[in-house]
């Protein structure tokens, strides 16, 4: 009976296109082989019914006209990929069954992004087996983000993530959008399936990059080696990544087989997508929608502040029993109560606590929305967030929504420090000297740049901390110099005096006499030490004893040479 009731579902379309085209020809652009409804006999007028020849359909199976009972049921019937079997598929069903509660977990959070995901897949024509990828990159989080920055629940790089258009700024950061991060994914497995020519090889450069897999197929190519996924050398993360999503295939495929469990997940949309025109902050919106703040990031994970930019956001993405509850309330709301914060972006270098200041926020709350450390510069150029305080409901520029970053740099204390200036100073040698504009010293000391400088005279100059210092330390060993120079300088001065106070008869006699008592006492130092010496030829005396010993010691020694 099912290809009767599919011969004569093919026979009604066929009649309803006869209907609302009559007189037409076939579609030139048809693919080969496939079945077209042809007329034959006279062209009739506008309104007459054609005749419909009724032709059957070649294929092994008729498809289901039937909706799938649930999700995994639609899943199960779009499997298009070769079987991956093996010791490491076994190992890891084995994982997988064991742990019903975070199978469980994983399906909970799927239950928002998988329908979205399957229709896409579908209507590309790709395998629904991808829509289970998520549950090995991810587990189904669109805010994980891996050691190597991967972000979102297809785990994008930075670097890939830009290739394929998704943005990522300060304000908010596409790899985790639900949309335009399914939509890249798609891009990037479908390109890479059409550079490999296979599924599994495909899924292998996504996780391992394309360029590695390419060389790991020349190389074996090189070796005549085979070059399909079980043939190449690869990583031991790339080795278990297909065997990881063939198991979720195959326990979704046949959960009783595995003992487990598979929560039920309709088939049908979970959320729907909602145009704003308006900035509007987060809880603002969650509150319109009338869903719990919670669950209203975890549709919109990629905001990374607690305000949407519609320019940027042009959609957002809410429960689809809530998309009419808030679009009757935003239409209700005035547009000037939507947003509480805006986008500014600093013309200059400005301390964090000056533009906290001009927009009446606090310091500590400044720099802890927008990410500063303590002691920062926010940098010329530099997009941050900051209180509206009535500046009207208009949206922030696309071009600063989209390209808005923020760079700082550590701030410079400058604190006031007089140095002093050397022999032959002006104030552009000073200037110089500690790396400073010469007009700005000049006008520190309201003196002219080219101005020229006593020695020892006190110069203004405003210098960071440290450099403070240092001129410190400089000042110091210059003023020890100037003492030094000035001692020599006095002495030299006494002597010339006491010199020219002394007659100038007497100053040979005086000068001989100095050289007579140098004289005298070279000679008295040569003279001591040879005193201490004995005579040529005699012994040296004992210094010990009595000198009553003497004349015995003398005896003895003569006795001593009459018997030798």
């Amino acid at each position: 009976m099912k290809w009767y009731q599919g011969l004569a579902l093919s026979a009604s379309v066929a009649i309803v296109a006869g209907c609302a085209a009559p007189g037409s020809t076939p579609d030139s652009s048809a693919e080969p082989g496939s079945p077209v409804a042809t007329t034959s006999g006279p062209v009739r007028g506008a309104g007459e019914m054609p005749a419909v020849t009724v032709s059957e359909l070649q294929g092994s199976r008729v498809q289901s006209v039937e909706a799938p009972a649930d999700l995994w049921d639609r899943v199960r019937r779009g499997f298009a990929m070769p079987d991956l079997e093996g010791e490491l598929v076994q190992r890891h069903e084995q994982w997988y069954s064991t742990r019903p509660d975070y199978i469980e977990r994983m399906v909970d959070r799927s239950r928002l992004y998988i329908f979205h995901i399957v229709e896409e897949l579908e209507l590309r024509g790709m395998p629904t087996e991808l829509a289970l990828l998520p549950y090995i990159e991810s587990a189904f989080n669109p805010q994980a983000v891996s050691s190597a920055k991967a972000a979102g629940m297809w785990q994008f790089m930075p670097a890939t993530g830009r290739d394929f258009q998704l943005r990522q700024t300060i304000f908010r950061d596409d790899r985790r959008n639900v949309l335009d991060s399914t939509r890249a994914a798609l891009d990037y497995l479908q390109k890479l399936h059409d550079m490999f020519g296979d599924w599994h090889l495909a899924l292998a450069a996504y996780n391992w990059g394309q360029g590695n897999v390419r060389r790991a197929i020349e190389r074996n190519q090189a070796a005549g080696l085979g070059t399909g996924y079980n043939d190449l050398n690869m990583p031991a993360e790339t080795r278990n990544y297909v065997p990881k999503l063939q198991a979720v295939k195959n326990i979704i495929a046949s959960p009783q087989q595995f003992g487990s469990v598979l929560p039920l997940i309709e088939n049908h949309p979970f959320f729907d997508t909602v145009d704003i025109t308006n900035d509007i902050d987060v809880e603002t919106a969650a509150r319109l929608a009338d869903v719990r703040l919670e669950d209203f990031r975890a549709l919109n994970p990629s905001q990374r502040k607690p305000v949407i930019f519609a320019t940027g956001t042009p959609q957002i993405l809410l429960p689809w029993n809530n998309a009419d509850i808030f679009k009757k309330n935003l239409a209700a709301a005035a547009p000037g109560s939507l947003a509480s914060w805006t986008a500014w972006v600093a013309p200059s270098n400005l301390p964090s606590r000056e533009v906290a200041s001009r927009f009446g926020m606090n310091e500590d709350d400044f720099r802890e929305m927008n990410n500063i450390p303590r002691g920062m510069v926010i940098k010329s150029g530099s997009t941050v967030l900051v209180r509206r305080n009535g500046q009207g409901a208009g949206a922030v520029a696309e071009h600063v929504v989209n390209n808005a970053r923020l760079a700082y740099t550590p701030e410079i204390v400058l604190r006031r420090t007089s140095v002093r200036a050397r022999r032959g100073d002006s104030i552009a040698t000073i200037a110089a000297r500690y790396d400073l504009p010469a007009a700005t010293v000049a006008g520190w000391n309201k003196m002219g740049a080219r101005a020229g400088l006593k020695r020892g005279q006190a110069v203004v100059l405003y210098l960071p901390v440290r450099a403070s210092a240092a001129a410190a330390r400089d000042n110091a060993e210059t003023a020890r110099s100037e003492r030094g120079e000035s001692r020599a300088a006095r002495s030299s001065a006494r002597g010339n005096a006491r010199a020219e106070q002394a007659p100038k008869g007497k100053a040979g006699s005086t000068r001989a006499a100095k050289g007579r008592d140098s004289a005298d006492r070279r000679a008295h130092k040569k003279a001591a030490p040879a005193r201490a010496q004995p005579a040529a030829g005699k012994k040296p005396v004992a210094r010990t004893g009595s000198a009553k010993a003497a004349p015995k010691a003398a005896a003895k020694a003569k006795a001593n040479n009459t018997r030798r």
